[in-house]
């Protein structure tokens, strides 16, 4: 294995919130995907982040989801809730309620919209890490939130305690790798192009939107590389890289194309909520061609 470091396990799915066609939380639908996901090898799940449309989904319907889950996959993963917003006092909110609803860690995202400096990012994150007793994931994603936590600031919320991973959509692999090497800081790939190579340069695992769909297709390369087949492993990331790149990178956000495969595959899913769109049918079938290929072949 590439690191002892894996707080939260190697093979994470950033989970779908399944919804009823008229659009309420399915909580029996959540707890059928996430033993359908632990069952064919995810060791974490990751609710309410943004594959799970947390900017959509009320307080109330977060800390259901997290009891939902935790009853159905037991001790069997570990369940992570997403609780970041833009505001640090929502946030703590969240991490609280989380907490008691038997979450093992907690996902936060930078604040997206308003810009905060690299001082009250730092600040922000530490007084949630205060705020609980769970251990944090720091969600780097700039695109979507408009900042990035620079690895200077990285360095420094590593000496938190509690703040123990992050998920890296940053798409700046020098920074990712300079802080492994400086810290004990568990990195996971939130981009699944990035799988393999971040876990080659002692990275944690990764936080799979596409796993939703082929957890096991995902899980693969991570299990090659560890028995040292890496040449295998290389060929199970490019096998999986259509698939990946049509539910990641063909204009669609990856809430909509995965439940877009699920639904097609007759898994809990159900629409998205507005404003996201569903995906329309020559996307729709470009998905489940590009599924049936990878677990076919």
């Amino acid at each position: 294995m590439t690191t002892t470091n894996s707080p939260f396990g190697r093979a994470l799915c950033a989970m779908i919130t399944p919804f009823t066609e008229e659009g309420a939380l399915d909580l029996a639908g959540a707890q059928r995907l996430a033993e359908r996901l632990v069952s064919e090898g995810c060791d974490g799940l990751v609710l309410s982040g943004t594959t799970g449309e947390s900017p959509t989904t009320t307080d109330e319907e977060k800390s259901l989801l997290v009891r939902a889950v935790r009853e159905a996959v037991g001790e069997r993963a570990s369940v992570l809730a997403g609780v970041g917003t833009y505001d640090t006092r929502h946030t703590v909110e969240l991490a609280l309620a989380a907490e008691k609803a038997g979450a093992d860690g907690l996902l936060v995202v930078a604040p997206y919209y308003s810009k905060p400096p690299q001082d009250a990012l730092e600040a922000h994150f530490r007084e949630i890490a205060d705020a609980s007793g769970l251990p944090l994931t720091v969600y780097d994603i700039p695109g979507r939130t408009g900042v990035r936590i620079e690895p200077d600031t990285m360095l420094r919320l590593a000496e938190h305690p509690r703040i123990v991973a992050v998920k890296d959509c940053s798409y700046d692999f020098l920074a990712a790798q300079k802080v492994i090497a400086r810290t004990e800081l568990a990195y996971y790939a939130g981009c699944d192009e990035h799988n393999l190579a971040l876990y080659a340069v002692g990275g944690a695992g990764c936080i799979s939107t596409v796993a939703n769909a082929a957890p096991a297709g995902l899980r693969a390369v991570l299990d090659a590389f560890d028995a040292g087949d890496t040449a295998e492993a290389a060929r199970l990331q490019q096998r999986a890289t259509p698939l990946i790149e049509l539910m990641m990178s063909a204009g669609l956000p990856g809430t909509v194309t995965a439940k877009a495969l699920l639904n097609e595959l007759g898994l809990p899913a159900g629409p998205v909520r507005a404003p996201l769109r569903p995906a329309g049918r020559e996307a729709t079938d470009g998905l489940l061609t590009a599924y049936r290929s990878l677990v076919e072949g």
